[in-house]
Parts: C-alpha cells; structure tokens; sequence
C-alpha cells in the first residue's frame, strides 16, 4: 500500500519536473507556502516562473509584490502591484498594498489615492481605512486623519489601537481632553494593553505629570516585561523626578533586553557621568561609538571622561575628532587646551588660546551666546539634533507615529483570528535563528546519531525558530534538488539521496515532493525515525500553509474533514518516532501539538509533561501546557506554566497571564 502510494505521488509530481508545460498552479501553492513562512526570497524565484509561463495572469504579480514588500523594496514592488491592478482593476487589495508601497516611498499623496480607490470595492475593510488614517498622520493633515478615524470607529466601535490612535491624533490637536478620552475608551475595553497604559503615560508626560506616567509605566511593564522601549522610556520619566538610580535601573535592564541599543548606551553614560562613574561611562560611550562611528556628541563626552581618568592624550584624540567636525566649537579648544597643557604641549596649547581669543572678540561671540541659550532649556534632546552643545542631554528617538501601516496579508494569516497562538514544532533543518534567547536543541543524542550517519549532506539540528532562506541558499537547495536527483537515477536504492533531497525539497517549501520522497524512502530502508519524524513536520507545517491560504470560513469548513484526518496521520508518525525513541523529548512536545490541533486538550498535557520531564528548560512546552490547561479549566496550573515559559524567555507569556488572571 505504501509503495502503491508513493508512486502515485510519484507520477503526479513528475510532470512538473520533467514537461516544458510548467504547472502553474502548483508552483503558485508551492510559492505561497514560501510567503506564509517568510520566505521571501524563495517565493519571487516560484512566481517569476508563473509569470513568465502565464504573464496575463494578475495575482502572481500581487504575491510578488507582496514578497518585495515585505523585502522592502517598494520600488519594485509597486511596480508588480501597477502590473496586477492593469489586469484586474477590481480588487481592493492589490490597491492596498501598492498604497503601502508608495507610503514606504514616501508618497503619501499616491497612498492616499489608492487607500481610497481600496475603500471603493472594500469600504469597511479596517485595515485599509487605518493605512488612510496613518497616511494623513505622515501628511500632518490632523483634521483629515481624525475624521477618517472616527469613520474606523463606527466600524470597530471596540477596536484598542483605533482609540490609541485617535488619541496620537487629538494630542497633535493639542487636545488633552480627547486625547486622554480615547486612551480611558482603549483601557475600557482592554484593560491589559500595554500600549494604552504606554500611550497614557506619554500623555501625562507631556502635561508634567511624571507620577502618574511613571504609575502607569509600571503597569506596561508588568504586562508586558520584554519590550525594552517601555524601559527607556520609565527610564526617562524617573529622570524627570531625579531618580537617578531608578533611572539607572531601567536603562540597565533594557540593555540586558536589547544589548545592542543606542539610547540605552548613551544616557547610561550620562547618568554614570553625573554620579561619578566615570569608567563605566566610557565603557557606554565606547559601546555608543561601536553602534554610530560618527556620533560626535558621544565621542566629545569620552573625551571629557577620559581626561578626568587620566587619559589625557586619548581625550586629546577625541577632541581633536570633534574639532574636524566643528571647527566653531569654543568648548573643545577649551578642554583640549587644558589637556595640552597637562602633557606639556604648551605650543599647542597656545594655539588653541589663540584661537579661543580671537573667537571671542569676533562676530562669532553673538552667535555662540544665541546657540546656548536656545538649548538650555529641556532635558533631553532628540537624536537627530547635532547640535554639539547638547552632549550633555540625554537623547530620544526622533517622534514617529505609535502605529504603523497594517495589511492583513504580512506575517502569518492565522494570526488575525486568534489572541494567542501557541508555540511552534520543532524541525529537523539546517538553519536557525540567531537570538540571544536560543530556541534551538543543544546536545540531542538522536540528533547526533543521525550526524555521526551521515544521513543528511550535512548536519541537521533541532529548532522551532527557523528562518527564512537567503537567495544564495535558496540557490544551493534548487542545485541540491537536481543533484540528488542525478545521484537517485544512478542510485535508485540509496536512502542518503532520497532523504537529502527530501529535505531540499522541504527548505523550498514544495512540501509535496518532500513528502513523495519521504514515502519512497520507507520502502527503502524500513522504518527509521528520522524518515517518520521528517514526514510529520513536513506535513504539519503543509497543513498550516493550507489553512492560511483559505479563508476563515473555508478552514472551518474544511476543519471536520481533510485536517483532522491529517493530523491524526502525523500523529501516527510521532507514535511511531517514541516508540523506537522512548526519550525523545522534542517527539512528545510535537505530538501535543498535534493534540492542540485536534482539540485533544487532555493528551496534549500529559505529553507535554512528558517532554518536561525530559528537557526541564523547555520554555516552549511550559507555554503551551500552560494555555491547554487554561483552555481545560486549570487557571492556577496554567498560569504556572506561562510564569516558568516566562522565567525562560518566552516574554509574551506575561501578557498572556494578565489577560487570562482575571477571566473565569
């Protein structure tokens, strides 16, 4: 029967590879599987082959220039969007998309008109009329954008990030009343938004108010503990109140988050500065240097470090480094005169007196009284302000808009529908993400059996973070695709080719060739585990690109049929895995996913227990435990779980538990 099956496989795939008649459409399935991965890459290199077999076709232009989009290249992917709207005018989203490509070229004028060209064939889709919104924000065309969202509210009366935009808006209009309206409007109806009690704070900022924005600060990050901006910004509140060391707590902890953060750099150094901890402060402003070469005003406040430490000829260096960029700045030849004069270079002192001298009895004096005072009044400073005399100001993001540009069709589709998702398998592939946090397995005795065979043309290891191919690999998988191609014409019997290519196959996303190899190899090599294990993921992760590539009503439709049966066929192969690997304890958290599918809340606990008690830093299998056991009753137990996947990285997790610590 297995055999019968994968040739049937066999033959259905073999046109593809083997006839000039390219099939289209599973080229485009097989494309849009890539993009629901985000693999952008790959998918542009599957519907350029769609288009140049079929160029009247419209939506391969679309899913191109979606892929472009999200690569960032709005250029080209306009110009798709402009191709798929000349062969089909009527639909609302390729209007959408091109609107935000010309947002992301800054022509907001462009975007404005295809948000509204959008809004004529789908006028209460809330996406579209956000983007307007958003656009009219970047256009400074306050009136326009507040009418726009109003229009928003009527359809999504409950609507959180509405109400916080609005709010955005109405404190452009100087406001406060509206403002602080619609923010109260935003917690009534989510009383867990960090970005409301964050948006609230901002608010009370402005109005001087630092208490109650520090009040509310604290509650954002108790919701949500991960986000290094809320750190920065708490930071700056307790500065306003001159806690220091409060302030220095904050900035301290969002650089343990986020240890390659500008702002965090820079104010840590001044706040070390201004307590007299002048060489950890040069070790921040080193940092700053490492990010931005260039920034002058973080290299004149190591200069005046260093010289209070003793290194005079290096804060000579620095601030003959700010000089070149300044020559104006009488400040520097001050303190780099004095430096000179320290190591006995009284020529070069002397001419910087000189200089200073003759500065001062110029016309210049004016300009440089005028210059102090116009910043000598607030505290911080933004960062694209160069203005060299405000080194000693703590610095901030220059203003952008709280939100952004949303489509319904970036990421992962299946998110809309959901509040939390839980996390995803582990699979068997050559790539991971780099995170500070490591999602990926490290030493797996399995795994290092497979390598120590040779199975794979390389090694494999174990993750549930993968990442999406570059071009140049997506190129070497395409090659590694016909190379054991040839290698199985010569070898038909090797298991090695079979598997390698299979896993080509996989990192492409054809996941139907994957799958065909998958089940020739069984008839190869009898019943391995790693052959099992490959063919479970393959099909779990084939039967999420199915669901996010229909509509809501479609998946539900089709969610008493073809998945269930599915699923329960991965499920078979995690049944076969722990039978031949009783410790395998990525094959139990696999499986309890499965579960989760099936609705099986029950068995998805006991497995991921199971999966615990082998790996006790499985962060990943304490989250989702803890939502099955949300979702069978157990609130304490579950919320038990989601602190300890907290504990070990998975931040969301902490929202997740304020969400639920009230809910029956």
């Amino acid at each position: 029967m297995r055999t019968a099956r994968a040739i049937i496989l066999f033959c259905l795939l073999l046109p593809c590879a083997a006839n000039a008649q390219l099939n289209t459409e599973q080229v485009m399935i097989i494309g849009r599987n890539a993009l629901y991965f985000e693999d952008y890459v790959l998918s542009i290199q599957y519907f350029n082959r769609v288009i140049t077999a079929r160029p009247y076709l419209h939506e391969p232009y679309f899913f191109r220039g979606l892929a472009k989009y999200n690569l960032e290249d709005y250029s080209g992917a306009e110009e798709d969007l402009t191709l798929s709207i000349e062969r089909n005018p009527y639909v609302a989203r390729y209007y959408q998309l091109r609107g935000l490509c010309r947002a992301g070229l800054e022509d907001y004028s462009g975007a404005e008109s295809d948000f509204r060209m959008a809004l004529r064939y789908d006028p209460q889709n809330v996406n579209i009329w956000q983007n307007l919104a958003i656009t009219e924000i970047r256009r400074e065309e306050w009136g326009a954008a507040a009418s726009v969202i109003d229009t928003m509210l009527i359809f999504s009366p409950r609507d959180v990030d509405t109400y916080l935009l609005r709010s955005q808006v109405a404190s452009k209009m100087e406001d406060s009343l509206v403002a602080h309206k619609m923010v109260d409007e935003a917690l009534r109806y989510d009383k867990y938004s960090p970005d409301a009690y964050t948006a609230r704070a901002a608010l009370y900022a402005d109005e001087k108010l630092y208490s109650n924005a520090e009040e509310d600060m604290d509650r954002a990050i108790g919701l949500l503990p991960g986000r290094s901006a809320s750190y920065l910004s708490r930071a700056l509140i307790r500065y306003y109140r001159e806690n220091l060391r409060g302030a220095m707590d904050d900035f301290d902890t969002a650089l343990y988050i986020d240890p390659k953060n500008f702002y965090g750099y820079y104010n840590r150094g001044l706040l070390r500065m201004q307590v007299g901890d002048d060489n950890r402060a040069i070790e921040d402003f080193n940092k700053v240097l490492e990010i931005d070469p260039d920034n002058t005003l973080a290299r004149f406040n190591r200069g005046l470090l260093r010289n209070n430490t003793g290194d005079v000829q290096g804060a000579i260096d620095d601030f003959t480094r700010v000089l070149e960029d300044y020559p104006n700045f009488d400040e520097g030849y001050r303190y780099r005169s004095a430096a000179r004069r320290r190591i006995g270079d009284i020529k070069g002192a002397e001419a910087d007196e000189l200089w200073l001298l003759r500065f001062y009895n110029s016309d210049h004096n004016k300009a440089v009284k005028s210059d102090t005072a116009s910043v000598a009044g607030d505290k911080v400073r933004k960062r694209s302000d160069r203005n060299v005399r405000n080194y000693n100001k703590l610095v901030v993001a220059d203003e952008e808009p709280r939100q952004q540009y949303e489509t319904a069709y970036r990421g992962k589709v299946q998110d809309k529908y959901v509040d939390v998702q839980v996390q995803p398998i582990y699979t068997l592939t050559y790539y991971r993400q780099e995170r500070d946090i490591s999602t990926s397995v490290g030493y797996c005795k399995p795994i290092e059996d497979v390598n120590s065979a040779r199975l794979f043309s390389r090694n494999v290891l174990l993750t549930n973070d993968e990442r999406a191919l570059s071009e140049d690999e997506v190129g070497r998988h395409f090659k590694g695709v016909d190379d054991n191609s040839k290698c199985i014409a010569d070898f038909p019997d090797a298991l090695s080719y079979r598997v390698c290519r299979a896993m080509d196959y996989y990192l492409v996303q054809n996941f139907d060739a994957a799958i065909a190899d998958l089940e020739i190899a069984f008839t190869l090599e009898g019943e391995m585990w790693p052959v099992y294990f490959m063919r479970a993921m393959v099909r779990y992760k084939m039967l999420e690109s199915y669901a996010a590539s229909h509509d809501r009503n479609d998946a539900q439709q089709v969610a008493g049929a073809l998945p269930n049966m599915e699923y329960r066929l991965v499920k078979n192969d995690l049944d076969a895995v722990i039978e031949q690997l009783p410790d395998f304890a990525q094959a139990y958290y696999n499986r309890a996913n499965v579960y989760l599918k099936l609705s099986d809340f029950k068995s998805a606990v006991v497995d991921y227990t199971k999966a615990i008690e082998l790996d006790g830093n499985m962060a990943a299998a304490y989250f989702n435990r803890g939502l099955a056991r949300i979702y069978l009753g157990d609130r304490n137990d579950g919320i038990a779980d989601l602190s300890k996947a907290g504990e070990l990285g998975v931040y969301a997790a902490y929202n997740v538990i304020k969400r639920f610590s009230d809910k029956q």
